[in-house]
C-alpha cells in the first residue's frame, strides 16, 4: 500500500484543510465540495484526511460497519450477538465517476446465483463508506443516475435495493467529499445542496510558497516513507486534536445570539430552504470545538457563513460562487449581542474580519511558510465578474463590442432519436451507465449481463440438460446484454450573425443575451460548444467545439459588429466544423443553432447562395434551431425562410424564453424527421 502525502504537509490551502478537519470533528456538518483548477493538492488534501480520522469500532464479520454500540436492527449480515467487535481503521471510499448503479449501491451475488441457485446480496460501495469517506473525485462529472442515488442516500442515511428480486436496506451514512473543476461544467443544485461546505482553491501566486510546494512534492517523490516520517509530530498532533474536539463538543453552546445572527445571515443572502442555517449552526459549533472554546462568538459564525453559504446563495448565471463579506460584516454586526447571553461575544465590537478562523491560522494545526490566509478564499471569484467587454483589437471602424442583456433560464433543446454520444444531460442515447430498458442478445463480447433475462431463457432448458444440483445450467445462447438509456451530451455549434444589421436599434445586446442563456444550458448539459460568427465578407470560427462554455461566454462578451450579412459565408463555415468534427468524434450528434435575422447581402445572389448552403444541412438530417433575431413594425420572414431550408424551426428572442419553448423541441424533432 502506497503511503499518502502527510496532510499537515499540504502547503497553503487553509480553507480547504480548514473544512475538512470540521467534518473530521463534527460529521454532521456534511461533507465538503472542492472546486478549483487542476493541480491545486484537492484529491492530495482529501485522501491524506483518512489517516487522520480516528479509527472505527464495527461487529466482527459485519459487512455493513455496524457500531457495535448500536448495532442496525435492519442489517442484512444481523442480527448481531453482543460483544464481538473489532477496531480498524476509518475507510475513504473512491466512487468512480464511470461506476455502475451496480457497483454503488450493490447487487445480486450473480456468481452464487448461477453456481449455487441461491440469492446473495453483495455489497456496493455505499455499504463500504457506511461510517467513513466517500470521495468523488470529478463530482461534477458523475451520471446521473449515480446522482439520484447518492441523493436518496444522503437524505434518508440508508441504502434501498429493490432489483433483480432482491429487497435489501442497510444503512448508508457517510462524509461526502468531492472535488471538481468548475471548467468541465457545474453540478447539479440538488447534489450541490447536500454538500455542507465549500471551497474555492487556487494555485498561489506567490513565488515563495510554490518553491515550497515543489520542494515538498519533490521530496516525497524521493521517499514516501521518510517524506511521511519527517512529518509524523504534526499528523499526530492534528489527530489527538481531532480527538479532543470531538470530546469537547457536546458541551459547545450555541446561544440565541449567534443563532440569529446565522438566521439573518441566511435571510440577508436569500439562500434557499433551511439546511443553510442547519449547517451554518453546526459548523459554528465545530469550529468553537476546534478551538478550544465551549461558547460559539461571532467570528465562528462569520468563518462559517464563508465555508457554508457560497454555494447556496441566489446569483446569477456565470457567477462564481462568493460572499460579498461587507454585507456579511454588517449583517453580523447588527444582529450582534442582542440578548447578552454572551454567545456572542462582547457584541459591542461586531465580527472581527481579520483571523482567518478561531484558534489561529485559519484553524490550521501547524504553521505554514507564507501561505494565502484562508477566510477569503471562498469570496475569491476566479472569473470575470461581467465587467465592460475588452475591444478586439480589429480595425476597419467596426462598431465597439455590445454587452451581453441579462441571461435566463430556457429550456432544453434535443437532437431527435437516440444516440450513442458521450454522457451527458441533453439527449436520449444508449449508454453503458443509464437506467436498464430492456434486453438483447450481446454482439461480440458480453459487457453488462440481464441477469433476470439470462435466467429466464436459461429455466425452461434445465431438465433437459440434466441439472442435478442447485446451480442453474447456463449456456452461451442463454446470455442476455442489458440494453441502457441515458442522456448523452452534443456538440452545441452557435453560427451567430455579427453584421451591421445586427447593430441596428440595439439588437445586439439582446442577442448576446439569448446566446448567453443558451450557453448556460449547455454548461449544465455538459456540451460540446463551438462558435462561428459572420460578418464584413468571410465568416471566422470564433472558439472550436470545445468543453469550456465560459471561454464560449468569453469571445461572444468580445464579439465585434458591423460590416455586410455574408450570411452563406457562416453556413458553409459551420459545415466545415461539422464535417471535421464527425471525424474526431463521429458518436456526438450536433446541433446547430442560427442566430440571425434572416438577411443575406453582398456578393452574387447571395440569398440563393444562402439556401444552397442551408440545404446541405437539411439533406444530412442535422437538428437545427434559427433564432430571428428580426425586430421592428414591418418583418419580413427572412429567418423563418432559412430555417424551412434548413430543415429545422425559427423561434423569435421573445419565445426563447417562453414556455411555448417546449413545442419548439417537438418542432425541431418533427422537421428533423421528415429532413431525414
Amino acid at each position: 500500500m502506497s503511503t499518502p502525502f502527510p496532510f499537515t504537509a499540504v502547503v497553503g490551502q487553509d480553507d480547504l484543510r480548514l473544512a475538512l478537519l470540521l467534518n473530521a470533528v463534527s460529521p454532521a456538518v456534511g461533507g465538503v465540495l472542492v472546486r478549483g483548477e487542476k493541480g491545486t493538492a484537492k484529491s492530495t488534501a482529501v485522501r491524506a484526511l483518512s489517516a487522520l480520522l480516528p479509527a472505527v469500532d464495527v461487529v466482527s464479520g459485519c459487512r455493513f460497519s455496524c457500531d457495535p454500540d448500536a448495532p442496525d436492527p435492519a442489517c442484512p449480515d444481523g442480527p448481531h450477538e453482543p460483544g464481538a467487535f473489532e477496531s480498524r481503521p476509518a475507510r475513504m471510499v473512491e466512487l468512480p465517476v464511470g461506476a455502475s448503479e451496480d457497483r454503488l449501491v450493490g447487487a445480486l451475488d450473480i456468481e452464487r446465483a448461477l453456481a449455487e441457485g441461491v440469492k446473495a446480496f453483495e455489497p456496493g460501495l455505499l455499504a463500504d463508506a457506511h461510517r467513513g469517506i466517500l470521495y468523488v473525485d470529478e463530482v461534477n462529472l458523475l451520471h446521473d443516475h449515480l446522482v439520484d442515488l447518492l441523493l436518496d442516500a444522503a437524505a434518508m442515511g440508508a441504502s434501498y435495493v429493490e432489483r433483480e428480486g432482491v429487497s435489501v436496506r442497510h444503512a448508508a451514512r457517510f462524509l461526502l467529499v468531492g472535488t471538481m473543476n468548475p471548467e468541465e461544467g457545474e453540478l447539479r443544485p440538488q447534489l450541490l445542496d447536500r454538500f455542507g461546505l465549500t471551497v474555492e482553491v487556487a494555485a498561489s501566486r506567490e513565488p515563495d510558497q510554490r518553491v515550497e510546494v515543489v520542494r515538498r512534492r519533490l521530496a516525497y517523490d524521493d521517499d514516501p516513507a521518510g517524506f511521511a516520517a519527517r512529518w509524523a509530530g504534526e499528523e499526530a498532533a492534528v489527530r489527538h486534536r481531532i480527538v479532543a474536539a470531538r470530546e469537547l463538543l457536546p458541551q459547545v453552546r450555541l446561544g440565541d445570539g449567534a443563532l440569529r445572527q446565522i438566521a439573518a445571515t441566511c435571510a440577508a443572502f436569500e439562500v434557499d430552504g433551511m439546511r443553510a442555517d442547519i449547517v451554518m449552526a453546526r459548523t459554528a459549533t465545530a469550529l468553537a470545538a476546534w478551538a478550544g472554546r465551549t461558547d460559539v462568538l461571532a467570528e465562528d459564525v462569520r468563518q462559517a457563513a464563508l465555508l457554508a453559504l457560497p454555494h447556496r446563495r441566489r446569483r446569477n448565471p456565470f457567477d462564481a460562487p462568493g460572499l460579498d463579506e461587507d454585507k456579511l460584516d454588517e449583517t453580523l454586526e447588527q444582529f450582534a449581542g442582542n440578548d447578552g447571553d454572551g454567545g456572542d461575544g462582547d457584541g459591542d465590537d461586531g465580527p472581527d474580519p481579520g483571523p482567518d478562523g478561531p484558534g489561529g491560522g485559519g484553524g490550521q494545526p501547524a504553521p505554514d511558510d507564507g501561505g494565502p490566509q484562508g477566510g477569503d478564499a471562498a469570496a475569491r471569484p476566479e472569473a470575470a465578474e461581467g465587467g465592460e467587454p475588452q475591444p478586439s483589437g480589429a480595425g476597419g471602424g467596426e462598431q465597439a463590442p455590445a454587452r451581453a442583456a441579462e441571461p435566463f433560464r430556457t429550456k432544453v433543446l434535443s437532437v431527435p432519436g437516440i444516440g450513442e454520444g458521450a454522457a451527458g444531460r441533453r439527449s436520449r442515447a444508449r449508454t453503458e451507465h443509464g437506467r436498464t430498458t430492456g434486453a438483447r442478445r450481446p454482439r461480440g463480447a458480453l459487457t453488462k449481463l440481464h441477469l433476470a433475462a439470462t435466467v429466464q431463457a436459461a429455466a425452461p432448458h434445465q431438465r433437459a440438460r440434466g441439472r442435478s444440483g442447485p446451480g442453474l445450467v447456463v449456456r452461451r445462447d442463454d446470455l442476455r446484454q442489458a440494453t441502457r438509456e441515458g442522456r448523452e451530451g452534443n456538440l452545441v455549434l452557435f453560427v451567430v450573425d455579427a453584421s451591421g444589421s445586427m447593430a441596428a436599434r440595439q439588437r445586439m445586446s439582446a442577442v448576446k443575451g439569448a446566446v448567453l442563456s443558451l450557453l448556460l444550458d449547455a454548461y449544465q448539459r455538459r456540451d460540446k460548444v463551438g462558435l462561428v460568427t459572420f460578418r464584413g465578407r468571410d465568416a471566422e470560427v470564433a472558439l472550436p467545439p470545445t468543453s469550456s462554455v465560459d471561454a464560449a461566454a468569453v469571445r461572444l462578451e468580445s464579439l465585434p459588429t458591423g460590416g455586410r450579412t455574408p450570411l452563406a459565408a457562416g453556413l458553409l463555415r459551420a459545415h466545415e466544423v461539422l464535417r471535421v468534427e464527425r471525424l474526431r468524434d463521429p458518436a456526438r450528434r450536433p446541433l446547430v443553432v442560427v442566430v440571425t435575422d434572416g438577411r443575406a447581402t453582398g456578393g452574387p445572389e447571395p440569398v440563393a447562395l444562402a439556401g444552397r448552403a442551408a440545404r446541405l444541412f437539411a439533406a444530412e438530417g442535422i437538428a437545427s434551431v434559427v433564432v430571428d433575431c428580426e425586430s421592428g413594425p414591418v418583418r419580413l420572414g427572412l429567418a423563418g425562410q432559412l430555417a424551412g431550408e434548413l430543415g429545422g424551426t425559427a423561434v423569435t428572442l421573445d419565445e426563447l424564453r417562453a414556455d411555448s419553448i417546449a413545442g419548439l423541441v417537438r418542432d425541431v424533432q418533427g422537421t428533423s424527421r421528415r429532413a431525414a
